[in-house]
């Protein structure tokens, strides 16, 4: 399976100068549980966001940076989205495979995506970066939503939409 797995806020915005919109320990206690042990993909950007820069532990990472002479320590390094792709479905043979960011490689990923665990935020995070709204496409759907939790003061629902059109990796 390929998973994307993020949070956005009221106006489907994800990220502000290259970092989170919110610190919400309940979010990211679930995104630690549900990606641990797992695969992770992303661009360099993502990375470089992380703290030092490192990947995440205990799981793979594989890094989409178009600049051939960035190779990171640590990660599956590919330079190209075509390559990005071809690890990626090497991997989701036998694992799920969570799109973690940033919001290029969201739009990319979505139509390759079996389904989304997003998590929605009641607030406004004055976001630069937005996920599209996955209310107004007609491939995905919405198949489980949580009731509002209190996550830092903010509410927050974990939801998950799955892809009906979905396209397959060649």
């Amino acid at each position: 399976m390929i998973i994307s797995i993020l949070n956005c806020d009221k106006k489907w915005g994800i990220g502000k100068k290259n970092g989170l919109l919110f610190s919400l320990p309940l979010d990211m206690k679930f995104f630690r549980e549900t990606t641990k042990g797992h695969v992770v993909c992303m661009g360099e950007n993502t990375l470089l966001s992380f703290p030092g820069s490192k990947p995440l532990k205990n799981r793979t990472n594989i890094v989409l940076s178009q600049d051939e002479s960035h190779d990171y320590e640590g990660v599956i390094n590919v330079h190209n989205f075509d390559d990005f792709l071809r690890e990626i479905k090497k991997y989701s043979r036998n694992d799920d495979v969570f799109v973690i960011g940033g919001a290029s490689i969201y739009r990319q990923m979505l139509p390759y995506v079996d389904y989304v665990l997003l998590t929605k935020v009641d607030a406004d995070g004055g976001a630069e970066v937005f996920f599209p709204n996955l209310d107004e496409m007609s491939e995905f759907k919405c198949v489980d939503e949580s009731e509002p939790l209190d996550d830092n003061g903010i509410k927050i629902r974990f939801t998950k939409y799955v892809n009906n059109k979905k396209k397959t990796i060649d």
